[in-house]
């Protein structure tokens, strides 16, 4: 898989909405960021040689929603630990959670499956998406995600999102921290 030497700019030209938002959002907010434009990248999997490049855990980010498609979950977790409907629906005391619908994904989350972002928070429509966050994404020093498309993928300092990207993103405070 091609992945590119690290860059500190955005791209030159911007895929879609989203991408500009970020990088727009980014810019704003000055957050700093490394990034890499690759092959592309749809599963954990093939974020291997990314992760190996930016030196830094890509975040699983999962968009689940309730049976009756009324309640949606954007997921951050580890790179390594395998989702387990059970254990999370349990941690967050719901009935059933499941993988949203492609449909949903790119009417709510503005992307294709694959291209999920923290920063898919950036957009109107995912206004009524709760943030769940596994402790362990923010256990570490750095923050590795995409940038909304399946070519570009980015590392950003943990305190950076902690301190500013979460309360920029969550402003009625919607998200959860689970534990173990």
């Amino acid at each position: 898989m091609f992945v590119s030497e690290i860059l500190t700019h955005p791209p030159q030209r911007f895929e879609g909405v989203l991408q500009e938002k970020i990088y727009h959002f980014l810019a704003e907010n000055a957050i700093a960021f490394e990034r890499v434009e690759n092959d592309p990248a749809r599963t954990m999997e093939d974020c291997k040689e990314v992760s190996k490049k930016l030196d830094s855990p890509i975040a699983k980010t999962l968009f689940l929603c309730n049976r009756q498609q009324t309640k949606f979950y954007l997921y951050l977790m580890p790179e390594d630990k395998p989702f387990v409907t059970r254990e999370f629906s349990k941690s967050l005391d719901i009935a059933r959670v499941s993988f949203a619908s492609e449909a949903l994904l790119k009417e709510k989350m503005g992307v294709e499956p694959g291209a999920a972002t923290l920063f898919c928070l950036l957009l109107e429509s995912a206004s009524d998406v709760q943030l769940v966050i596994d402790k362990k994404v923010l256990d570490v020093a750095t923050f590795g995600c995409t940038d909304g498309s399946f070519c570009c993928y980015m590392k950003l300092k943990t305190e950076d999102v902690t301190g500013v990207i979460l309360p920029a993103l969550d402003k009625a405070q919607k998200r959860i921290i689970l534990e173990e």
